[in-house]
C-alpha cells in the first residue's frame, strides 16, 4: 500500500510538472528541478543558499563571483582600501533598477545600513553591524567605514545585493519579500512559495542580456520525485542529485551527470556548558570517535562525500591541511567515558533538519546508533528546516544538532564569527552558535586576526585558529558532500556548476 502510495504521489507531482514546463522549454528557455525552495525575495532576509542562489539573478552585489570562485567588479568598477577601516567603491553609472530608478551610492547607503534593522535582516546583523558609517561622496563614490578592521570584508560584497532605496521605503515588508527590485539580469514573473519561481529576462540589464530569456525553478524537495521529473523530460536539469539514484542517472543515455567538489562541512555542533557531561575534553572526545564516519559515507552517502576534518574547506583562507580525523575507535570512546565518570553513559538530544542537506535524517539516525553503541542513549528531535533554523538562531534550545555551512566568502572568519564566537558580547557575534558553545580563548585568538594586514600572516593565524578549534574539539566533523546537477542531454545545456552551488542563469546558456 505504500509503494502504491508513493507511485500516485511521484504521479500527481510530474502532472503539476508538465503543466508548468509546457510552454517554458526551448532554446531560450530552461527548466529547472531544485533540491531547496527560496525563503523570501528579500535579498536580505535570508543567508540560506537556495536564496543566494535565487537573488542572485534578480540582484547584484558591488562585487560578484564567477563559475571559478573569485570576486570581480559588479556594480562598484574599482574599488581602495587606503587604510584598516576604510573602503572606497567607485559605482558603474548608467545602472537602472528594474522600476527604471537609476542605482547611485545612495541605494548602496540604504542597503548597508538596512542590514542593521533585526525586523528585516537579523541574519545579516553581524555583518550590518560592522559598518560603522557610509559617506556620499557623490552620485557614485561611497566610502564604507567598518567598526574594527576586518581584512575580509570585500569577501562578503557578493552576497550583500543593492536595493533600490526609494521603492523599499515605500513598501512594507511583507511586500520587499515577495516583490524583489534589483539591477541584476531576470525580472520575477510569479513566485508561488514553495512551488516554482518563474523569472524573465531583464533587456535592461547593464551586463547584456542573457541567452537564456525565460527561467521556470522548481523545488521538487522529494528525491524520488525530482529523479522521474528529469527522467520524464518534465524538466531540463536537477540540482542535489539524490545519492541512491546516482547510480541510475549515470547510467542513463539520455542525461549527463556532472559533479563538483563541495564546500558545505557537514557537522554536529555540540555545546560546552559547564556541568553537562560534553563539557568534558574526554567526553567529546569519546563522541568523536564513537561516529564511523567512513561507514556513513559508504553506506548512507553512497560515496558521494569526502571525510571533513574541520570547518573549513581547502579552497578557504583558514584551512590547515595537517589537521586530522580522529580514528574512529569505539574501544577507546568507552574508556575515555569511564574516566570521565560516565561508564554508564547518559542521555543527550540530537537535533537537525529532515529535509535540507543530503541524508540530513539518515545521518542523525546513524549517529544516533553509533553512540548508542558507547553507552550514550541519544533522542533524535529532527524536523524540517523552516521550523528548525529559526529554533538555532534563537539559541539555547539545544546541546547538540546536525548543521551544514557554506561560506560564501571563502574565509574561516564568517565561520567562526557565526558558529563559535561566544554570544552576548559587544560584537554581537555567534549568530548561528545555538548551542552557545563558548572559549575565551578561541575567542581572543579570533580578535588577534582583526587587525593584520598582512594575507600571509593573516592566512597562519587563521590556520591556528582552526587547529585549536579542533584540538578542542569545537564540533564534531562529518563530511563534505559533492554538489552533483543531472542534465537531459537534448536539452543541450552549457552549465558549469559554481562552488557555492548557486545557478546564476546569466552564466547558463544552450547549445
Amino acid at each position: 500500500m505504500k509503494k502504491m502510495l508513493s507511485f500516485v504521489f511521484v504521479g500527481i507531482m510530474i502532472a503539476v510538472l508538465i503543466g508548468f514546463g509546457e510552454d517554458a522549454k526551448g532554446a531560450s528557455s530552461i527548466v529547472v528541478g531544485v533540491d531547496s525552495a527560496p525563503i523570501t525575495m528579500d535579498p536580505g532576509g535570508s543567508l540560506a543558499d537556495m536564496n543566494f542562489s535565487v537573488m542572485a539573478n534578480f540582484f547584484d552585489g558591488l562585487l560578484q563571483r564567477r563559475v571559478d570562485g573569485k570576486l570581480y567588479p559588479a556594480l562598484a568598477e574599482r574599488y581602495e582600501h587606503p587604510d584598516l577601516l576604510t573602503w572606497k567603491f567607485y559605482l558603474k553609472k548608467g545602472v537602472k533598477f528594474q522600476n527604471g530608478k537609476t542605482f547611485t551610492a545612495a541605494d548602496v547607503k540604504f542597503t548597508f545600513e538596512r542590514l542593521k534593522d533585526p525586523k528585516c535582516c537579523s541574519e545579516f546583523m553581524d555583518l550590518g553591524k560592522q559598518v560603522a558609517s557610509a559617506d556620499i561622496i557623490d552620485d557614485y563614490t561611497i566610502v564604507l567605514k567598518t567598526v574594527t578592521p576586518d581584512p575580509s570584508f570585500d569577501q562578503n560584497l557578493d552576497i550583500v545585493f543593492m536595493m533600490d532605496k526609494e521603492s523599499t521605503e515605500v513598501r512594507d515588508q511583507g511586500k520587499v519579500g515577495l516583490e524583489p527590485i534589483g539591477t541584476g539580469a531576470y525580472k520575477l514573473v510569479e513566485w508561488v512559495k514553495g512551488s516554482y519561481v518563474k523569472m524573465t529576462a531583464n533587456e535592461d540589464y547593464w551586463g547584456g542580456v542573457p541567452s537564456i530569456r525565460n527561467v521556470d525553478i522548481r523545488p521538487v524537495t522529494e528525491s524520488s520525485t525530482r529523479f522521474a521529473a528529469l527522467v520524464s523530460g518534465e524538466v531540463e536539469m536537477i540540482s542535489g542529485v539524490p545519492v541512491e539514484l546516482y547510480d541510475k542517472l549515470v547510467k542513463n543515455p539520455r542525461i549527463d551527470v556532472v559533479s563538483h567538489p563541495g564546500r558545505r562541512p557537514i557537522f554536529l555542533a555540540l555545546g560546552n556548558k559547564p556541568g553537562a557531561p560534553w563539557a568534558d575534553m574526554r567526553v567529546r572526545k569519546a563522541m568523536y570517535m564513537a561516529i564511523n564516519e567512513e561507514e556513513i559515507i559508504a553506506k548512507v552517502m553512497r560515496g558521494q562525500a569526502s571525510p571533513a576534518t574541520q570547518l573549513a574547506d581547502s579552497a578557504m583562507v583558514g584551512y590547515a591541511k595537517d589537521i586530522k580525523r580522529l580514528p574512529y575507535d569505539p574501544v577507546q570512546a568507552k574508556k575515555l567515558l569511564k574516566e570521565a565518570g560516565y561508564a554508564d553513559g547518559f542521555e543527550i538530544t540530537l537535533a537537525g533538519p529532515n529535509d535540507r542537506y543530503v541524508q540530513d535524517e539518515k545521518i542523525c539516525e546513524a549517529v544516533a546508533k553509533y553512540l548508542a553503541k558507547v553507552g550514550i542513549t541519544c533522542k533524535l528531535d529532527v524536523k524540517p528546516k523552516a521550523v528548525f533554523f529559526p529554533e538555532i538562531i534563537a539559541g539555547d534550545k539545544y546541546d547538540f544538532f546536525l548543521l551544514g555551512w557554506l561560506s560564501n566568502t571563502y574565509d574561516y572568519r564568517q565561520n567562526f564569527t557565526f558558529l563559535f564566537y561566544t554570544r552576548g558580547q559587544e560584537k554581537g557575534y555567534g549568530a548561528w552558535n545555538g548551542t552557545s558553545y563558548s572559549d575565551i580563548e578561541l575567542d581572543k585568538l579570533f580578535d588577534a586576526t582583526d587587525d593584520m594586514v598582512d594575507k600571509e600572516d593573516r592566512r597562519a593565524a587563521l590556520e591556528a585558529l582552526s587547529r585549536k578549534v579542533m584540538e578542542k574539539i569545537g564540533v564534531i566533523p562529518l563530511h563534505l558532500g559533492l554538489n552533483t546537477y543531472a542534465v537531459q542531454k537534448a536539452a543541450g545545456i552549457n552549465f558549469t556548476p559554481r562552488p557555492d552551488r548557486w545557478l546564476v542563469f546569466k552564466d547558463i546558456s544552450k547549445k
